[in-house]
């Protein structure tokens, strides 16, 4: 059996935990826990500070394990721990926070530099009004038009599955050349 391990990751409260939970086949393991700060309260009342894990069984040949990260730079050592034996990963940006993006586009360069293997960026809250679309996205993240930039709502299972889909394809086809 071929095993998988995908990072999701991405900056505070931008829908790593959800994109998770939405499709493991599995209870999502967390390390969550209350939030201490009053402005980041108003956002969430917890927040992921070591891992969440997820399986998901694509067939009797392949299990995708998913490893979420904390988005908060407080808990950024685990983030090279997590990175360690990935073989890609998915940036979560929540397209309606643009004070967000500059953080979103440091994660993307950090993780890049852990390991040279391929992602793909999830625009999450596209259901939303105020969610900015792919394109504008991409100006404001500065990403090169090779890397996959995918419209995501976390909490749809279709959604996660045509993210988690596109950096699978990826990743095998790295695999073959």
């Amino acid at each position: 059996m071929q095993t998988v391990k995908m990072v999701i990751t991405g900056p505070f409260s931008s829908g790593k935990t959800e994109f998770i939970r939405s499709i493991s086949e599995i209870d999502v393991v967390t390390t969550e826990r209350g939030i201490t700060s009053d402005a980041e309260r108003m956002v969430k009342e917890s927040t992921t500070v070591a891992m969440d894990f997820g399986r998901i069984t694509v067939d009797d040949d392949l299990v995708l394990y998913l490893f979420g990260t904390p988005g908060q730079r407080r808990f950024d050592f685990m983030w090279e721990i997590l990175a360690e034996g990935m073989l890609g990963f998915v940036v979560m940006v929540d397209s309606t926070k643009p004070e967000t993006f500059r953080e979103a586009k440091s994660i993307l360069e950090t993780f890049r530099a852990y390991a040279p293997t391929p992602y793909v960026v999830a625009a999450n809250k596209q259901d939303q009004g105020e969610a900015w679309n792919t394109d504008d996205l991409r100006i404001a993240l500065r990403i090169e038009d090779g890397v996959k930039l995918l419209p995501c709502v976390a909490r749809d299972k279709e959604s996660v599955k045509t993210v988690l889909l596109e950096l699978l394809y990826s990743i095998l086809e790295e695999m073959e050349s």
